[in-house]
């Protein structure tokens, strides 16, 4: 098996300059992806290198477009880099197209191997917090670090820090296999309902980025995607609707008048009851007779 240093394959090494790292792979309401994909397109970072997917990911199955078989597709793993003219500090990306489902402690590693290269200080994840808000609220930002020192730039930021919390999926692993380079490391999280984990969520990513940006001293454009996140809307309604329903045919009773054949029903056992208390009552009077 060859090295997973290999794997990593730089087309272009940037002047030396200090650096930060976002890090990011799908997750719950693409939160991350969405974050990094709205920076890099709109700061314009340049494509530096990439990680081969080989010893990583294995394809599941082929396109065939036309009838014609296509060649196995993988996903991409790809570092960019941004020059920041307002600061000491320039921006690495590393944008995941995928979480593999073996071997995410190695790939979190060549990512930190590219970051010990470039002079990277401090690295940055971003992940969903499911909570209990409705679509139309504000999504708050969560966050957690590596040490207290870091700690306290969230508390400036008005980032809700909720102690005991578990970050799943690559998201929350690289953080911690930073901590253990020896990397300093924030990630931020931002807020979405609970029934709508399963669609991208831009209102949540649109919070974290606002955060994000100040932290980075980066100045960036947010207009385009507070559009998106206002269009999101929509289908988040729809979604909340969906749940509604869900939640009342589970756990409520009707309270509105049964149907005809329900009434016929409830009729006839009311007449038996009825044929039974007559009964009862002319026993009753065999017995006082029979006393007498």
């Amino acid at each position: 098996m060859r090295p997973m240093k290999s794997a990593i394959k730089l087309y272009k090494e940037p002047h030396r300059k200090v650096c930060d790292l976002l890090a990011v792979w799908p997750g719950i309401g693409n939160v991350a992806l969405i974050i990094a994909r709205y920076i890099k397109d709109k700061l314009k970072a340049e494509e530096i290198g990439e990680i081969e997917p080989f010893d990583f990911f294995d394809p599941i199955g082929v396109m065939v477009k036309s009838n014609i078989v296509e060649a196995p597709q993988f996903p991409e793993s790809k570092f960019y880099y941004w020059q920041n003219p307002k600061s000491d500090r320039d921006l690495l990306l590393f944008i995941g197209d995928e979480q593999p489902s073996f071997k995410g402690y190695d790939l979190a590693g060549c990512v930190l191997d590219v970051s010990q290269k470039l002079k990277v200080k401090r690295v940055y994840t971003c992940a969903a917090a499911i909570a209990r808000i409705h679509h139309t609220e504000k999504p708050k930002v969560w966050g957690a670090a590596t040490n207290q020192k870091l700690l306290e730039v969230l508390r400036k930021h008005d980032v809700i820090l909720r102690g005991d919390i578990q970050i799943a999926g690559l998201n929350g692993l690289f953080l911690g296999v930073a901590k253990e380079r020896g990397f300093d490391g924030i990630c931020l999280l931002g807020e979405v309902p609970a029934y709508t984990t399963r669609i991208p969520n831009p209102k949540a990513a649109l919070a974290v980025l606002d955060i994000l940006a100040k932290i980075l001293a980066i100045d960036i454009n947010l207009a385009d995607l507070a559009k998106i996140a206002k269009e999101s809307d929509e289908q988040m309604k729809k979604l909340a609707a969906e749940a509604m329903e869900e939640f009342i045919d589970r756990y409520t009773k009707p309270v509105w008048p049964p149907e005809e054949e329900d009434m016929g029903e409830i009729e006839e056992i009311e007449e038996i009851e009825e044929e039974d208390e007559e009964d009862e009552e002319d026993n009753e009077n065999g017995d006082e007779e029979e006393a007498k």
